[in-house]
């Protein structure tokens, strides 16, 4: 039997770890739930992410009879874990910035996290960086303007480019030879950070070891037909751009999840 597999960021760069799970698991059923009428969670109050994080994906785990969540939101996984797993019976994957991989990685010894300010300063980005990177500078940089720079790609809209050129340039001029991706949007725009970064620079993101991870934790049938993808918003509308997006990446429909709750009656 299929395994349905709930995937909840804040906006749509959860997408880049659902992909990389949909390689590895195609015949799976997948829910994206992304919260965009609280984007970015990188500027929010703590307890407040907490809290809201988890009721709505309690709520949609009953909905879309999920085997298994991903927080695919680096920011949701550095807070929210604990408190969702005592609130849920099946199995929960968060997502962490990629400090190990990276220190191992660099030549030079000296890396960067490129992230939200919430995830950037958070103690348990600090802790990761102490056990696994201790024998590296590690420069950190945050920019919450990025997320909605990749929310604008995904809506079909041009990438500012001045935009980037600003936020990346602190990390042209650090020196660095690896910079890892702590926010599961910046993945999106992964073709323009190398363009203006330059192939020195080597990118890390978290999906592949995520995907992994997933399969690890799942008895599933991998060997039936394609399952189905479907999207849950939690603003009013989305733009037409970001609707011809996910049917682009295969998703049946897109629904404002206040309105898929009230149909299902829960």
């Amino acid at each position: 039997m299929s395994a349905n597999i709930l995937v909840f960021d804040s906006g749509v760069g959860g997408l880049s770890i659902l992909a990389a799970v949909r390689e590895q698991l195609p015949s799976a059923n997948y829910c994206y739930l992304f919260d965009n009428a609280r984007l970015p969670y990188g500027e929010l109050d703590e307890q407040e992410l907490i809290q809201g994080c988890v009721t709505l994906i309690s709520q949609a785990v009953a909905q879309c009879q999920a085997d298994i969540v991903v927080v695919a939101c680096n920011s949701a996984s550095t807070l929210i874990l604990p408190a969702l797993r005592s609130c849920l019976t099946i199995p929960v994957v968060g997502v962490v910035p990629a400090i190990k991989p990276a220190a191992a990685l660099s030549h030079k010894k000296h890396l960067g996290l490129l992230a939200t300010p919430g995830t950037v300063n958070r103690q348990y980005t600090q802790d990761l960086i102490d056990q696994f990177a201790s024998n590296c500078r590690v420069d950190r940089f945050g920019s919450s303007e990025l997320v909605y720079l990749a929310e604008d790609k995904m809506a079909q809209k041009p990438v500012d480019r001045e935009a980037l050129h600003r936020i990346l340039e602190p990390i042209k001029a650090s020196g660095l030879d690896t910079l890892v991706l702590g926010c599961t949007h910046f993945p999106i725009l992964r073709e323009e950070l190398q363009r203006e970064l330059g192939e020195s620079v080597h990118l890390l993101d978290s999906s592949n070891a995520i995907a992994a991870r997933v399969v690890s934790l799942l008895d599933a049938d991998n060997s039936g037909e394609r399952g189905k993808s479907r999207a849950l918003f939690t603003t009013n509308t989305i733009s037409e751009g970001l609707s011809k997006t996910l049917a682009a990446w295969g998703f049946s429909s897109a629904t404002a999840f206040n309105d898929s709750l009230m149909k299902t009656g829960s």
